[in-house]
């Protein structure tokens, strides 16, 4: 049988899911690796918009809606590599253990994802489509490295 709590952080869970959001902080090491590996693919997915829409009809609203969303999910990874998520956690994870051993190193990049994809947020605001797809790129490069 369930707990009331376990069915109100459940629902809680469902709540953000349903939203499109991620929840910070994660119940278990699989849990944590779980959600970073589908911010990866939430952030792949918008940067995907950008692409096909610099390709095609240039939507200047899905281009900034899509440079939000990677805007967004880039400062949420952040708390989802605690110390226990490495390669060693005993659950898949293509994580490199320099992100535990060398975290100054980690951050610095995270820092730098963040400010290339506020950077694309800018950008698609200019309707730019030159502009947009350079900053893509970069934001893009940027977000191999984190």
């Amino acid at each position: 049988m369930t707990k009331p709590g376990n069915r109100t952080f459940a629902a809680a869970l469902a709540l953000v899911a349903a939203a499109g959001g991620t929840l910070a902080i994660a119940a278990s090491p699989a849990d944590t690796i779980a959600a970073r590996q589908a911010n990866f693919k939430k952030m792949g997915g918008a940067m995907k918009v950008i692409k096909d829409e610099l390709a095609g009809g240039a939507d200047k609203a899905k281009m900034a809606g899509a440079a939000k969303t990677i805007a967004a999910v880039a400062r949420a990874q952040v708390p989802l590599f605690p110390k226990g998520t490495g390669p060693g956690a005993g659950v898949k994870t293509d994580a490199l253990p320099a992100i535990w051993t060398d975290r100054a190193t980690f951050d610095g990049h995270a820092k730098k994802l963040i400010a290339e994809a506020d950077k694309l947020v800018m950008a698609t605001g200019t309707g730019n489509a030159m502009a947009i797809g350079a900053q893509r790129l970069i934001a893009a490069g940027q977000r191999e490295t984190s």
